[in-house]
């Protein structure tokens, strides 16, 4: 028999057997896993230990692998280079053009018999060459922006890997928890789950204590599930552990796990559905047709769609077949529910985009219909000519350069500009500590008016330490001596350390000696467990004689508990109860204490205001979080004053009953320092007119001490510092409902809430964000690391989850995980955020007015000279240089500290300011004056023949090509203007700090000398003499001398109507649909393979489709 790693190969348990055991719930899965002879038997049957998990070594794991599958969703294969050419040439312009290139093409090679005899001049045999340069410069543009699309999904492919390389789990191998990467869990894995997990597999439940889950991924309903071993053992994939621990038995990863399957249905099947939907429509037809003669039942029509999914599709699919189709056509659109409103700044330039190009296509159609009826005036009726077959090339001649006004005037460097600036923030910002999930994230931050921070591991180190104690009426203020403290006191202490702390927390004794130790978990309990070391003694013996399986009932943490206990079997027969939990919640449930010298004490009103301020209270207002721990005993025999006689077990379900009456032991106050570089970082937030305000979980006195640490809220200032009890207080009308205009009243002052709850927290956010009372609407920040965080990081703009100390329900939510945990990064994501909104303005300023001075010198120089003075190919230069180049340079400006000098912009800040629109118009204005200048009086003053009223057929002129010239040096010059758009003096500060900028500023110029000198027919250029060089770049010069005079113009005299893009971004969401699928920088979130997508995967489908449906496709009976 072949071995594995010295066990046989063959399991005991085939993965067909996995698979239909996780399709059962509830009593019924209880009795299938009896079936097979309970979780320990399946144990056996996959060779692994419930207790000491698998061996860990390659083979093993490698056979699994091979066996059960891997832990990952194969993910969509990313698109070709040569698909992205093919989207890209999907654009109506381009294809307008191509069409009209083409026709001209094919007009210049016609050539009818009589005119070969009238002249055979060298023009015309040169025809073909402007259809063929207006073909490849459209070729060009379609390559460059295929690469940017590619070169964004690449980093988006990376950042996807990335976001889940950080998704690791506790998983016991060799009897050791190690943290794994997600993707390398098997089945016969053993996994630690507790609170605020993000399930990697599905499982069968070994132990749990209270676990309750949110299934609501899979199955859309948003109650809690009670998990538990005897009633409901099966967990599965994807949903989040709300509360409890336990322990669990990988049964099946990847695509054989529930949500896999359901993904599989969803993800990979797409495109082999959108083919069939295409052939069902068809057959549905025939089968309609054939129905309607024989009257036959279609019992079956899509045959079967998924061929390659592993999962067994039940026919009753079909019934619902429209269902099926839409959500199939919706599934490919991966975005997040909550996210599908666009970012403000993306709505206001689809918006932009759209109008721009709405007065483009006008004056593009009115550019032609002019020129042809000039055409047909002068050839038909003045010089009454009768058709000819050449006329037809004058036509497309008109045509082209009508469509070329439009590409020019249809802004599609816009999405470019945007996605290019955040994707390279993006980039740049992991090198800040900050992983962004949703591109638009990173704009948003750059508006935001108030941050809602935790306190607890983004202000403070999350390193936690006891340095005060209160036992036995003692107050220490260092370590106490073991032996000083009585010693029934001091064995209870140390048990109801070590038994009431998860045991997933630890201290780990440190890789450098010089460091201090590790720990790992939650970083209170791993304080207390510290607390034990301290006192010279070892908290894993006592965790050895008392395993998890011997634990009677544990009360895990909840944010409504503030408190957790274990009740344990008591050697004499009975039971032991231990809490801790938020020393004034625990101190009212206790009435006992020990004394003086260990001695037991009634626990009084009055000694307990006596403890809280004498003891708590001073703590607390040293910034320390003060815990206290308690007991309480159930005994068969006699009972002492402070134990419970029971002839029976109690009823552990009655917990506000078994939970009181404690006996205190000790209140201990743990120190959380302030991160050394928080002060500075609050300051410069303050600085930047973003209000910083707290909101905890801690007491009222901790919570003030760190704020005035931190700096968040100043001495003799008027803030608010309030509890949760108050804040609900104030804002609650009479019958409990909040109401927006008592929560206006509170939130400008508030700076510090504290014992908050997290419906505080969220309430807090929605009303900031809902309110009107500022004139600019709040944008507002949220950091969160708790489960409990989840809802009021998807209400905030913009929600941070912190990398290290955040659940995986935390990050889910996110918009930006912070992979420091550290609030300066949020400063520097502010930076980022406004430093994108600045460089799409920058982009807008010089691409407006390339765009204004382009269609207007077209549309009157057709109307004037008969034709456009800037042909087809030389404006497809213009487009590229101003579009797809300049993006890149003006997107790719690094932030400056500047940046956060300034107040931000808020939701109504209009996009296109005052400032900027007097550049745009007085930049406008001075290149349309030097261009007709040059038009109508050029010949005379360069002493050169006039290429107005020229033939169509005559070569190109000297005159036209000065007036493209001079039209492309002001352009590049103006590209340095446009680097300022605060109306700064020095718009050449920091130009060397952007390689890519002037790398490309070089490179065009040396491109436009090239065309210039060599372009010829192709380009319609002629070479110029130094003499002609010298006035286009004068000209060119005089955009930077003419931008320091515009700056002078006061902008406080322009009025308000010529700033764009004001309003709230709620107008704006109207106009996206129109542009929906070409501006959407969302559109191109591939689904992302792992945990993170079938999540999504399943929110959608629990959307599109109602759940028994849903029922069904799972399988179920």
């Amino acid at each position: 028999m072949a071995t594995i790693d010295g066990r046989p190969a063959q399991y005991g348990i085939t993965l067909k057997q996995l698979r239909d055991l996780m399709e059962h719930r509830g009593r019924e899965g209880v009795n299938k896993v009896t079936e097979y002879g309970g979780v320990q038997e399946i144990c056996k049957k996959l060779y692994t230990s419930p207790s000491e998990g698998l061996s860990g070594s390659q083979v093993d794991l490698e056979h699994r692998r091979e066996t059960f599958g891997s832990n990952s969703i194969p993910p969509k294969p990313p698109k070709t280079f040569l698909q992205l050419v093919w989207e890209a040439l999907q654009d109506i312009t381009l294809i307008i053009l191509e069409v009209a290139a083409i026709v001209s093409l094919a007009l210049s090679f016609y050539r009818p018999q009589q005119e070969e005899l009238v002249f055979d001049d060298d023009e015309t045999s040169h025809g073909w060459i402007e259809g063929l340069a207006i073909l490849i410069s459209v070729i060009v543009v379609v390559l460059v922006t295929a690469f940017n699309d590619y070169t964004k999904e690449r980093q988006f492919r990376g950042l996807q890997s990335r976001i889940e390389g950080e998704h690791r789990f506790a998983v016991i191998r060799q009897a050791e928890v190690k943290q794994v990467s997600v993707s390398d869990i098997v089945v016969g894995d053993i996994c630690q789950i507790k609170y605020g997990d993000l399930l990697p597999a599905d499982g069968i439940l070994i132990q749990s204590n209270d676990l309750k889950v949110d299934e609501s991924s899979l199955t859309g309903e948003s109650d809690h599930v009670k998990k538990g071993e005897h009633f409901d053992p099966m967990v599965l994939s994807g949903t989040h552990v709300m509360e409890g621990s336990g322990k669990m038995l990988v049964t099946a990863v990847g695509v054989n796990s529930q949500a896999g399957i359901i993904f599989t249905l969803l993800g990979a099947a797409v495109d082999e559905q959108e083919a069939e939907i295409k052939k069902m429509k068809k057959e549905a037809k025939k089968q309609r047709k054939k129905k309607s003669l024989t009257g036959a039942d279609d019992d079956n029509v899509t045959g079967n769609s998924h061929m390659n999914s592993p999962a067994p599709v039940p026919n009753k699919l079909n019934e619902s077949q429209d269902a099926k189709e839409n959500h199939v056509a919706s599934a490919p659109s991966s975005g997040d529910s909550h996210k599908k409103e666009k970012s403000v700044l993306q709505a206001k330039l689809t918006k932009l985009a759209i109008q721009i190009g709405y007065a483009g296509s006008t004056i593009a159609v009115l550019t032609v219909v002019i020129l042809i009826i000039q055409f047909c005036v002068k050839t038909y009726v003045v010089e009454g000519k009768s058709w000819e077959k050449n006329h037809a090339s004058h036509l497309v001649r008109h045509l082209i350069i009508g469509v070329t006004v439009l590409v020019v005037a249809v802004p599609e460097g816009l999405p470019l500009a945007v996605t290019l600036s955040l994707a390279y923030s993006v980039k740049k910002m992991m090198k800040d500590n900050n992983l962004v999930r949703h591109l638009d994230a990173c704009e948003t931050m750059g508006n935001a008016t108030a941050i809602c921070s935790d306190k607890t591991g983004t202000l403070t180190t999350n390193r936690m330490t006891v340095v005060q104690s209160y036992i036995c009426e003692q107050l220490c203020k260092s370590m106490p001596k073991f032996s000083d403290i009585p010693a029934h006191v001091g064995n209870a202490i140390l048990q109801g350390i070590a038994v009431n702390c998860a045991y997933t927390s630890r201290v780990m004794p440190p890789e450098d000696p010089t460091e201090l130790p590790k720990q790992v978990g939650n970083k209170t309990e791993c304080a207390l467990l510290g607390f034990v070391l301290g006192l010279g003694k070892n908290y894993q013996t006592i965790r050895d004689d008392y395993p998890e399986e011997s634990f009677t009932r544990v009360y895990t943490f909840n944010s409504v508990r503030k408190s957790m206990s274990t009740v344990i079997p008591r050697p004499g027969g009975g039971y032991r109860l231990f809490t801790k939990g938020a020393s004034e919640m625990i101190l009212n449930k206790c009435a006992f204490i020990y004394g003086h010298d260990g001695r037991l004490e009634k626990f009084t009103r009055d000694m307990q205001e006596r403890l809280l301020k004498q003891v708590i209270e001073p703590m607390a207002c040293d910034g320390l979080r003060t815990i206290c721990i308690a007991f309480r005993e159930f005994v068969p025999g006699k009972a002492e004053i402070n134990q419970v006689h029971i002839e029976n077990e109690p009823n552990w379900e009655d917990e506000d009953n078994i939970v009181n009456n404690l006996t205190c032991l000790c209140v201990v106050g743990i120190e959380d320092p302030v991160r050394p570089e928080v002060p500075d970082a609050i300051r410069k937030c303050q600085k930047a007119g973003i209000t910083v305000r707290m909101v905890t979980g801690d007491n009222l006195n901790t919570a003030r001490s760190i704020a005035t640490k931190c700096g968040i809220v100043k001495p003799n200032e008027d803030f608010l510092v309030i509890e949760g009890k108050e804040f609900n207080r104030r804002i609650r009308d009479s019958t409990g409902e909040v109401q927006q205009h008592l929560l206006d009243k509170v939130w400008p002052k508030l700076r510090v809430l504290a014992r908050s709850s997290p419906t505080d927290k969220y309430t807090l956010v929605k009303g900031i964000i809902d309110s009107k009372v500022t004139e600019n609407r709040e944008v507002v920040a949220v950091t969160g690391d708790g489960t409990n965080d989840g809802p009021a990081l998807k209400k905030a703009d913009v929600g941070f989850a912190m990398g290290i100390a955040g659940t995986d329900v935390a990050k889910e939510a996110s918009d930006i995980i912070l992979t420091d945990d550290n609030f300066s990064s949020i400063v520097k994501a502010v930076m980022w955020g406004r430093n994108v909104y600045d460089s799409i303005a920058k982009f807008l300023q010089f691409q407006l007015t390339v765009n204004v001075v382009a269609v207007v010198v077209a549309f009157i120089g057709a109307c004037a000279v008969q034709d456009s003075p800037l042909k087809a190919v030389q404006m497809l230069w213009v487009n590229l240089i101003m579009d797809t180049l300049a993006s890149l340079a003006l997107a790719t400006e690094l932030p400056t500290n500047d940046l956060l000098l300034r107040k931000p912009y808020g939701r109504t800040k209009p996009l296109i300011s005052r400032t900027m629109m007097k550049n745009i118009l007085g930049q406008a204005v001075y290149q349309l004056t030097v261009i007709f200048a040059l038009l109508f009086v050029g010949d005379k003053m360069l002493d050169i023949e006039s290429g107005r009223g020229a033939d169509l057929n005559a070569g190109p002129t000297q005159h036209f090509t000065v007036i493209f010239n001079s039209f492309v040096m002001m352009t590049l010059f103006n590209e340095f203007n446009a680097r300022k758009i605060h109306g700064q003096r020095n718009v050449f500060e920091g130009i060397f700090t952007n390689p890519i900028f002037y790398t490309i500023w070089i490179g065009t110029c040396v491109a436009q000398i090239v065309i210039i000198q060599y372009g010829k027919m192709a380009f319609s250029t002629r070479s110029l003499t130094l003499e002609q060089w010298l006035w286009c770049l004068f000209f060119g010069l005089g955009t930077l001398l003419w931008g320091q005079l515009v700056t002078t113009v006061p902008t406080r005299k322009i009025p308000k109507i010529l700033s764009w893009g004001r309003g709230h971004p709620e107008e704006y969401t109207e106009a996206i649909a129109i542009g929906e699928e070409k501006f959407d920088v969302d559109s191109d979130k591939k689904p992302r393979a792992g945990q993170i997508l079938w999540i999504r995967g399943l929110t959608r489908l629990q959307t599109q489709s109602s759940t028994e449906v849903f029922q069904e496709q799972l399988g179920t009976k």
